[in-house]
């Protein structure tokens, strides 16, 4: 909960294909977690975000967990790892 968006438990770079990108972890113990994802416009390799750290490139969130008035709470994008799963990130 504390490194949410700080920083991150594992990571990837997944390729977009026919608009949509799939990314598989393996090896997550029980839990609860939350995802977070981006969409690198310029392909830097990095979220570029303006003056004040807002993104400038689209982010979303497990559970559609929104920003309002700052980022994302982790409360509202975490969910319990029990078995294999499959959520879903809409942008």
């Amino acid at each position: 909960e504390d490194a949410f968006l700080k920083k991150p438990l594992k990571g990837t770079i997944s390729e977009i294909k026919n608009g949509k990108a799939t990314t598989v972890f393996t090896d997550l113990k029980k839990g609860n977690y939350a995802v977070s994802a981006f969409y690198d416009k310029n392909a830097n390799g990095k979220l570029d975000t303006n003056f004040l750290g807002i993104p400038k490139e689209p982010t979303a969130m497990s559970n559609d967990a929104k920003a309002r008035f700052g980022p994302p709470k982790y409360k509202d994008a975490k969910f319990e790892l029990t078995t294999d799963t499959t959520i879903t990130i809409n942008f």
